[in-house]
Formats: C-alpha cells, structure tokens, sequence
C-alpha cells in the first residue's frame, strides 16, 4: 500500500496541479505542503495541523477528506501497541508529577498569603496630621497677604 504522501502526490499530478497553485488554494505553506508529499509528517506542527491539512489539500484536489484523513489514521497507526511502564501497570502515580503539583501548590499558598498581608496590612499614615496652633496661624497669615 502506497503511503499518504505519496497517494497524495500521484491525485495531484493526475490533475496537473502544482505545489505553488495548491497552497495559494489552501493557503497552506508550500513548506508543509512537501512535508506531507515526502511523508515526513513528523516534521509538521502537530496531529491536528496535519488532519487540517490532509482535509484541505483533500478538497483542492477534489478528493473526499474523510477517506484521505481515514487513510492517514491506518497509515499512522503502530502495527503494536506501546508498551506500558510496569509502574503505571500497577496503578502508581507518577511520583515526578505529583512532587511538581505539590511545589506549584506551596507557591501558590505563598503568594496568596503574601497578596492578604499586603491587603490587610494596617495603615497608620492614612490620617492626616494635625497642624498646630501656630502652624495654622502662619498660614492664615499668609493666605490673606
């Protein structure tokens, strides 16, 4: 069975379109346009952006999208499936991730108890002083001349 870059190439041909006319129609970058022609799919933004592409380079060239993205599912998938690390078998949590979880929680704490002190930190210069006797005279005095 041919691969999805190379089918896609050969509907392409057969209808004498160009990558450069295939991406102003899709606008689709010519780079990731030869990306999946060459199969190096790994080398593209991600799944979604390859399904994306797959549909509208699908479309441009009159295919139907679903049967090109379903090919690409039965291309893309591992003839085995991964193994699994013996740890998660058993059923423990990933020791790494909860330490993280952990150490985001106490900053967290931190910060929030840091913002409240900050919050509700007494404020003994919010009343205005009080101007003497003869500080206010000297005003007046100089308020009238």
């Amino acid at each position: 069975m041919e691969s999805i870059g190379q089918f896609l190439r050969n509907e392409r041909e057969i209808r004498q379109l160009s990558l450069e006319e295939l991406a102003q129609t899709t606008r689709i970058p010519l780079r990731s346009l030869q990306l999946l022609e060459e199969d190096r799919l790994d080398s593209l933004p991600g799944d979604v952006f390859v399904r994306g592409f797959l549909k509208s380079y699908a479309k441009a060239v009159g295919l139907g999208a679903d049967d090109v993205v379903r090919r690409y599912e039965e291309s893309s998938r591992p003839s085995k499936a991964p193994a699994t690390p013996a740890r998660e078998a058993v059923g423990q949590p990933d020791r790494g991730r909860r330490f993280g979880l952990a150490i985001a929680l106490v900053i967290l704490l931190i910060l929030f108890t840091l913002a409240l002190s900050i919050v509700l930190r007494p404020r003994h210069r919010d009343a205005p002083v009080e101007l003497s006797q003869g500080d206010r005279i000297a005003l007046e005095l100089t308020a009238d001349a």
